[in-house]
């Protein structure tokens, strides 16, 4: 079965520490904790009865982290108490409990309360080794995605299925919400510019869930070989659309501390390849971008330091000139806000350095740089993206478990 049902409820944030000072005081925050008044999302996790089956009798490795939950209720433990052979969780970036820094190597070690065994899967390896599968006849991946190409989750994903595909191995996939799920937008992944932060030809924002990009991993053949792993969705229940407003009741991950800086990050996260911070490093990440190369007289000073969510935070103890964005849009007339990052360039004292190597690996494509460089305007840019994201459109419709509005 392709798809069935889920929608979902977390309850409980990860504290992220608040560090970094600010000219003026920073725009209410906008917390995870405080959902808006939709209606409630069933996710597929909550949905039991339609996998629990397929696992009876079934040795089962979990690829989760601190969002998989049923209701309050770990992932893991709403398994085993149902009697489940858990055999392994599979941990990627920032851990199975979403406490470890970005970047950070996440190591093998045991679950202190289950008992059952972790694997990194954001370490020495990204892909699980046959070793790694050796007690696993099932592997189940429910973990929260934002919507963006370069959120490592799926390509955590993709790794999983590629890994089931070679060793005979299921994947029962639990979906969850795309709180950008409406947002399709931005340059697709050339080929050269492929890594662990864009494994796939998407464009940046690519308006799938889990589930439906799962399936378009298996239908396009995008996997190791053109291979196909044997695959199940468990969708979201009756009633959930791409245009349904979703609060996360768990953060996604440390630096994604509101429902806010989660509808900033698809255009914001462009800037972590340049020389200007998002704001790892202060109480708001991905709600403000500064640098020290940009003019002091921009409206909002920030001083990025050392906590929880980023030990090292880029531009550390530096006071960066730039933006606070608590209160602003996230969208630009439906699609990513790009107006900041031609802006930022513009107005930069230090265009030779603006720019790393790592900017390639986020937008990618090598065109972007260039074009900004070469004082594109915006629309000629975005009309660059068309011919690519029409046909990324068209592919998608293929795919959709859910109707748009």
């Amino acid at each position: 079965m392709i798809g069935i049902s889920a929608k979902f409820t977390l309850s409980l944030l990860l504290a992220l520490p608040a560090c970094g000072t600010a000219r003026p005081a920073p725009a209410a925050a906008h917390t995870l904790n405080t959902p808006p008044a939709v209606a409630r999302v069933v996710v597929g996790a909550e949905q039991m009865a339609s996998y629990l089956p397929q696992l009876k009798g079934k040795r089962v490795g979990l690829v989760i982290n601190q969002t998989s939950r049923v209701g309050a209720t770990f992932l893991v433990d709403t398994l085993r108490a149902r009697g489940v052979n858990v055999t392994a969780i599979f941990a990627p970036e920032h851990g199975f409990r979403g406490e470890e820094a970005d970047g950070a190597t996440i190591k093998d070690g045991r679950d202190a309360r289950s008992g059952v065994a972790v694997r990194s899967v954001y370490g020495k390896t990204k892909k699980p080794t046959p070793e790694m599968l050796t007690d696993v006849d099932v592997l189940v991946f429910d973990i929260q995605d934002v919507g963006a190409r370069f959120y490592t989750f799926i390509s955590t994903l993709h790794y999983v299925m590629e890994a089931a595909a070679e060793q005979n191995k299921t994947v029962l996939v639990l979906d969850r919400p795309n709180p950008n799920g409406d947002l399709v937008d931005g340059p697709i992944l050339e080929p050269a510019h492929k890594s662990f932060v864009g494994m796939d030809p998407l464009p940046i924002a690519h308006g799938l869930t889990v589930g439906e990009l799962a399936t378009m991993l298996n239908g396009e053949k995008w996997l190791a070989g053109g291979r196909k792993c044997r695959l199940t969705v468990v969708p979201l229940a009756k009633g959930y659309t791409h245009a349904t407003a979703y609060h996360l009741p768990v953060r996604p991950s440390p630096n994604l501390p509101t429902d806010h800086a989660v509808a900033l990050y698809p255009s914001i996260c462009l800037f972590e390849g340049t020389n200007i911070s998002v704001g790892r490093g202060t109480a708001t990440p991905f709600e403000v971008i500064g640098g020290p190369t940009q003019p002091a007289t921009r409206p909002y000073l920030f001083t990025p330091q050392p906590n929880a969510g980023s030990p090292s935070p880029p531009l550390k103890g530096q006071p960066c000139y730039g933006l606070n964005l608590s209160n602003a849009a996230t969208r630009d007339s439906g699609r990513l806000v790009l107006k900041h990052l031609l802006d930022f360039y513009q107005q930069s004292t230090d265009k030779a350095h603006f720019f790393g190597k790592y900017f390639e690996e986020l937008s990618g494509t090598n065109a972007l740089r260039q074009q900004i460089i070469a004082g594109k305007t915006e629309a000629e840019i975005r009309a660059s993206w068309e011919p690519g994201l029409g046909k990324f459109r068209a592919l998608r419709k293929k795919y959709l478990l859910y109707p748009e509005r």
